[in-house]
């Protein structure tokens, strides 16, 4: 049975291992990297949902919910002394179809650039989710898809508009969906008591 956006965000909550792989291109080298990442599943009513859209001007309504997702990591090219790979970032879901599969994905943080974006999902015919993303110097286009419940594969290309690109493998296992949920509980209480805003990053 298809699975519509929202879904596959359902799907992804818990906290996974990522191990990654980038090609690049320019420079004809890859690099190895990892990273822990936690997502957490937003429904339509979730205030950093409503907040998402109104920044980007979408009607709150027409969302079909969103996702939270933190990651921590380190790549091999990094030094010693330079702060690890880490952040956060609201995705929401805005379908112009019935079915969910294809319409608007917006971001408070972008794959390429760290702003708010929006761009394009659709699900493909292997329930893969393809997001698509232009930004003023450059495109991304990310697939994401189940090989297994507990295992999640992930592509990405980058391709700048003047030529330079890379190619990104992540293969994420799941490691413990019960303890991301009591974090993602912390988390809220934390957001909440600071009176989180979009407005002010």
């Amino acid at each position: 049975m298809a699975i519509d956006a929202m879904e596959f965000f359902r799907l992804s909550a818990g906290r996974w291992q990522s191990q990654r792989t980038t090609h690049h291109l320019a420079f004809r080298r890859s690099e190895l990297g990892e990273s822990d990442i936690v997502v957490e599943a937003l429904a339509v009513g979730d205030p950093a949902v409503a907040e998402l859209c109104t920044y980007h001007g979408v009607d709150p309504v027409l969302a079909a919910g969103g996702a939270l997702v933190s990651w921590h990591g380190r790549m091999d090219w990094d030094r010693q002394d330079e702060e690890q790979h880490k952040g956060s970032t609201v995705m929401v879901i805005v379908p112009d179809s019935p079915d969910g599969r294809q319409g608007r994905l917006l971001r408070e943080r972008g794959y390429a650039e760290v702003a708010p974006v929006a761009g394009q999902y659709v699900m493909d015919a292997e329930d893969g989710l393809n997001l698509i993303t232009e930004y003023e110097t450059m495109s991304v286009v990310e697939r994401f898809w189940f090989a297994a419940p507990d295992l999640r594969l992930r592509t990405s290309t980058l391709k700048r508009f003047g030529g330079f690109s890379t190619a990104t493998f992540c293969a994420e296992k799941r490691v413990d969906a019960a303890a991301a949920a009591v974090e993602s509980q912390e988390r809220t209480a934390v957001q909440t008591e600071r009176s989180y805003s979009l407005w002010g990053w």
